[in-house]
Parts: structure tokens; C-alpha cells; sequence
């Protein structure tokens, strides 16, 4: 291995931890306990070090929310996966549900914090584009819609996922019921009939 190589690998490595740790102490404590004095205590880096590697907490908090992007689309591609393809959307749905149930304060950099992350663009990151892809492909799965608004209709189920999820969260919905709700939305669906989308 060569000088530079080993250089990139250690700075790779402490961005790496520096993120890392903003997730734990999100998770731990929420995202206002994340500066970059607390980051420097908990790592041992000097705040100059940290600011070689995230010039702003936008910075920092746009690659947390990088990781989850790709850290969901895994979950939802494993779940897509596991198991016969008419019922990909309802594993998918549930997969979904179930990341930001078990990761909050990762959801919350994701989909609830300002973010300079572009969705919906030509240049959006493939983080970003790969776990809405997974849900595009589950639907195309899961139902005998042809419509070349599929990207429409993804759009609509993503924003319910996220509805609930959001509304659950905040205890605005009634306790115990989200299974029945995921399978509510997801049977207008998965009902054999295909999707029309006006206009399409």
C-alpha cells in the first residue's frame, strides 16, 4: 500500500467515525446534542479536524442522511426480495415502517431536517434514487399496473409510508394499529385491478 493510499483509507476512516458518532449521540441524545465541540469530545479530534472533513453541520447531516438513504434501500431491496413478487409491496411497506421505527433520529436526517440533498432530480444522489427504486420495482411487482406513471404513483405510496410513519410517531394516530393501516394502503393496490392514473 502506498503513502497515499493509506492516507485516504485514515481520512476515509475518520469521516467515517465522525458520522458514525453523530448518528449515536442523535439516536442517544437528539440531533441539538450533535455540535461539532460535543463530535470533538466524544472522538477525540480536535474541532479543526472535523471541519476538514464536514465544513458545516448541513455537510455533516446531508452525509448522515446519505448513509440512511443507503442503508434503507437495502432494507427495502431485501424485503422486495424475500418472498414471491405479488406480495413485494406489502414486505416492502412494512420494511419501511420499520427502519424508522428502529433508526428515528436517522429518519428524522433523512426526511425531516433541512437538507441540500436534491429529490426528484436529474442529479439527485443514487442513494437517494436507489431506495425509491426499490418501492417503484416493489409496486411493479405487486400489482398489473402499466401505466408509465408508475413514478406518480410510487411518489403517492412513499408520501403515505411516510404520513404514517410521521403521524404514528408523534402519537397522533391510535396505538397498535399499524399493521392494519400498512395493510389498508397497501390492499388498495395488490387487488389484482390495475392502477389508473389520470392523464396517463
Amino acid at each position: 500500500m502506498t503513502v497515499d493510499d493509506r492516507r485516504q483509507r485514515e481520512r476515509t476512516a475518520r469521516r467515517q467515525l465522525i458520522v458514525a458518532t453523530a448518528r449515536d449521540l442523535a439516536e442517544q441524545e437528539g440531533w441539538d446534542a450533535v455540535t461539532t465541540r460535543r463530535l470533538s469530545t466524544e472522538i477525540e479530534y480536535s474541532q479543526p479536524v472535523i471541519y476538514k472533513h464536514f465544513t458545516s453541520m448541513e455537510d455533516l447531516m446531508d452525509a448522515v442522511a446519505l448513509e440512511g438513504f443507503s442503508e434503507l434501500a437495502e432494507s427495502l431491496g431485501a424485503a422486495r426480495r424475500d418472498g414471491p413478487p405479488g406480495d413485494a409491496l406489502r414486505r416492502v411497506a412494512h420494511a419501511f415502517m420499520s427502519f424508522a421505527a428502529e433508526n428515528p433520529a436517522l429518519y428524522d436526517a433523512m426526511f425531516s431536517r433541512t437538507t441540500r440533498l436534491r429529490f426528484g432530480a436529474p442529479d439527485s444522489p443514487a442513494a437517494l434514487v436507489a431506495g425509491f427504486e426499490e418501492l417503484r420495482q416493489a409496486i411493479v411487482d405487486s400489482t398489473t399496473t402499466t401505466s408509465p406513471e408508475v413514478e406518480t404513483l410510487t411518489e403517492v405510496i412513499w408520501s403515505a409510508l411516510h404520513g404514517l410513519t410521521t403521524l404514528a410517531r408523534g402519537g397522533r394516530l391510535r396505538l397498535g394499529l399499524d399493521r392494519e393501516r400498512i395493510e389498508l394502503l397497501v390492499g388498495h393496490f395488490v387487488s389484482g385491478r390495475s392502477v389508473v392514473i389520470p392523464g396517463s
